[in-house]
């Protein structure tokens, strides 16, 4: 039996101590010891993103990191988006444009998306496009996961019931006098 490792990692807020062999991955330390299945195993080979989390506010993939490489650090997940039950406005914005289908990008690829709209909160399509790569999806030919970042990007946001307020909002600056960029 190898040798264990003793790690003290923060996952979606709560901090956990374990022992882990030096070659177990990250993504098998969130799933397997966690139970963060959000987190997909794909590729194994960093190709497709499914495994895509944050460490410490950047994205990595996962699946070829291990798990002793995060002691220490923060770590969140696709489960860490949501707070206190309700959806991340990426996750909200992703179920309204109908950016998946078999869904199993999806994690990925809202996890990618953040630390893109955090890096440059109002991209340009060309600049999703170029965020994305390297997460692959093979159902959807990436049209409504673009416009689900770009909706987040320009502010569109969403009631309870997933209807866009997006109008509202731009019937409110309308109103108040502000200036209406963007909008035609």
């Amino acid at each position: 039996m190898a040798s264990s490792t003793s790690i003290t990692v923060d996952v979606d807020g709560v901090t956990y101590t374990d022992d882990v062999e030096p070659r177990l991955l990250l993504v098998q330390y969130l799933r397997e010891r966690l139970g963060k299945t959000g987190t997909l195993i794909g590729c194994d080979t960093t190709n497709c993103g499914a495994c895509t989390v944050h460490l410490d506010g950047v994205s990595v993939k996962s699946c070829t990191m291990f798990a002793v490489q995060a002691d220490g650090h923060q770590v969140t997940t696709i489960e860490g988006l949501a707070q206190n039950g309700k959806l991340a406005p990426l996750q909200e914005a992703f179920h309204q444009c109908h950016a998946l289908q078999c869904g199993f990008c999806t994690p990925g690829m809202i996890m990618q998306s953040a630390s893109l709209l955090k890096e440059n909160p109002h991209p340009t399509e060309t600049e999703i496009r170029d965020g994305l790569e390297g997460n692959l999806c093979r159902c959807t030919g990436y049209q409504n996961i673009v416009a689900a970042v770009k909706s987040v990007a320009d502010g569109v946001e969403y009631d309870e019931s997933g209807v866009s307020v997006s109008d509202d909002l731009v019937d409110d600056l309308a109103a108040d006098g502000s200036e209406r960029t963007g909008v035609s």
